[in-house]
């Protein structure tokens, strides 16, 4: 499919289980974790705060990033969600609320 894809992370809490995934619509997604409606750890370990995401322009890449991300250390993960979210803000609501243009987190 075209169009943007996103790879993200989503976590317990802050410095807490951590999820790494991709998707076509990121906000649908986040809300079908967030409902409990993923069979797996996302469910079992209650983990579905959105503190993470990258926008591609395809589903390549995004796979790429995100088989990429899985393989990076937990130290670095977390190093990379306090760079562009140190509040471990969930970013669901900014995403729903800013669908014209989802490319852009908040500062």
């Amino acid at each position: 499919m075209s169009g943007p894809h996103y790879t993200y992370i989503l976590a317990s809490k802050r410095r807490g289980a951590l999820f790494v995934g991709s998707t076509r619509d990121l906000a649908d997604c986040v809300l079908e974790h967030k409902a409990n409606l993923v069979d797996g750890l996302t469910s079992l370990y209650a983990i579905h705060m959105l503190v993470y995401y990258e926008v591609f322009p395809a589903a390549g890449p995004a796979l790429l990033r995100q088989a990429e991300l899985r393989q990076l250390h937990r130290r670095l993960k977390l190093h990379l969600i306090e760079q562009l979210n140190p509040g471990w803000h969930d970013l669901y609501d900014f995403i729903v609320s800013n669908t014209s243009n989802r490319s852009e987190a908040p500062a």
